[in-house]
C-alpha cells in the first residue's frame, strides 16, 4: 500500500485518511528520511493527526540532490516537436537542484526571459544508491526507486533553443515545483505506473492530459541506460518526460525548411517573433495546476498549484 509523505519547514508527515501524522525523525533530507522507514511506519499507524490543509507544504524532495530528466519521452510530444517517435533516442539532461521549489510556491520568471513554458512530469525518487554499472531489471526496480512526485519542468524557451542546451533554461530558481506528496510505492504498485494520467491546467484551461501509455521509455529502460554512466543516490530525482500540450510547437514543415536556409541569428529572430504571438506561454498571474494519478484513484500524487510571477 502506498504511503504519502508530506514536508513542512520544520517536520515530515505521513498523510492518512484522517489527516497528517507527524513523523518522529531527526531526518533533514529526503535521503535521511527514506532510511528511517520505522519512523514512517510508526507515524502511518498513529492516531494523532492534524488537518493536511493546515500545513504549509514545501517540496518533499530536498536540495542539494541530483536532478536528471528524460528528453522528449512521450510519443505525442515528439510528434508535436516535428520528430518521429520510432527513431527518437533515449536522452538525458541535467537540471540544477537549486530550481526545486514547493508545490504551492510562485514560479518566478527572470526579467530577461520572454517565453515561459510548462511541462507536467512524473518525478521518480530514488530510495537506494545506484552505482554506475548496476544491472536493472523490472523485478529490481523497486529496490532502487522509492516513489513518485508531481513535477513541473518549467522552461525558458527563448534561452533553451538558441543555446541548444537545456541546463540554464530549466535551472532558474523555482523552475522545478515538486509535490505536494512523495508517494512511496510497495512492490507490485510499480506495475500501476503505466496507468498514471498526467494533467495540467493554466487558469482552469486544460492544456495536458495523457496517460503513461504514451511514454516511449519507461523507468526500467531509463535506469538501464542511466546506470551505464550516472550514479544516483537515495533522494535523487529523475523526471520522466511530458506529453503533448506545452506552449511551444514545431513550425509547419514548409516554414521549417525555409528557416533552415537562413542564418541562425535571423532564423531564431523570426521564430521567436512568431512564438511571441502564441497566447499559451505563461503570463504574470497565471495559475498552473498539475495532477497525476490513476483513473481509479488507487494511486494519487495529489494536486500542485503554483502562480507565475514576473521578476521586475
Amino acid at each position: 500500500m502506498s504511503t504519502s509523505i508530506l514536508r513542512t519547514a520544520d517536520a515530515w508527515w505521513v498523510q492518512t485518511p484522517a489527516g497528517a501524522a507527524r513523523i518522529a525523525t531527526a531526518a533533514n533530507t529526503t535521503r535521511e528520511l527514506l532510511a528511517d522507514r520505522q519512523a514512517i511506519a510508526a507515524a502511518a499507524a498513529g492516531t494523532e493527526v492534524v488537518p493536511v490543509e493546515s500545513l504549509s507544504l514545501i517540496s518533499p524532495v530536498t536540495a542539494p540532490c541530483r536532478v536528471v530528466a528524460q528528453m522528449t519521452n512521450f510519443a505525442s510530444h515528439v510528434t508535436d516537436s516535428g520528430l518521429d517517435p520510432a527513431t527518437v533516442p533515449l536522452t538525458f539532461f541535467r537540471k540544477s537542484s537549486g530550481s526545486i521549489s514547493g508545490p504551492y510556491a510562485d514560479v518566478v520568471r527572470p526579467a530577461h526571459v520572454t517565453l515561459l513554458d510548462y511541462e507536467v512530469e512524473i518525478g521518480v525518487v530514488f530510495g537506494h544508491e545506484m552505482p554506475v554499472g548496476t544491472p536493472i531489471t523490472a523485478d529490481s526496480l523497486g529496490t532502487y526507486l522509492a516513489g513518485l512526485v508531481i513535477t513541473n519542468d518549467v522552461s525558458a524557451r527563448d534561452v533553451q533553443l538558441p543555446k541548444t542546451q537545456f541546463y540554464e533554461a530549466k535551472s532558474y530558481p523555482t523552475f522545478t515545483p515538486v509535490g505536494p506528496a512523495l508517494v512511496l510505492l510497495d512492490g507490485d504498485e510499480w506495475k500501476r505506473f503505466a496507468d498514471l494520467r498526467l494533467r495540467l491546467w493554466v487558469n482552469g484551461d486544460k492544456r495536458q492530459d495523457m496517460t503513461v501509455a504514451d511514454m516511449i521509455f519507461h523507468p526500467v529502460q531509463a535506469l538501464q541506460a542511466l546506470s551505464r554512466f550516472q550514479r544516483m543516490d537515495a533522494g535523487d530525482l529523475l523526471l520522466t518526460g511530458t506529453p503533448v500540450g506545452t506552449a511551444i510547437s514545431a513550425p509547419p514543415k514548409p516554414v521549417e525548411i525555409i528557416g533552415s536556409l537562413l542564418p541562425a541569428r535571423l532564423k531564431w529572430k523570426l521564430f521567436f517573433r512568431g512564438q511571441a504571438r502564441n497566447p499559451k506561454y505563461l503570463h504574470d498571474g497565471d495559475v498552473i495546476e498539475a495532477a497525476i494519478g490513476t483513473d481509479d484513484g488507487v494511486l494519487d500524487l495529489g494536486r500542485q498549484r503554483t502562480v507565475v510571477r514576473y521578476a521586475r
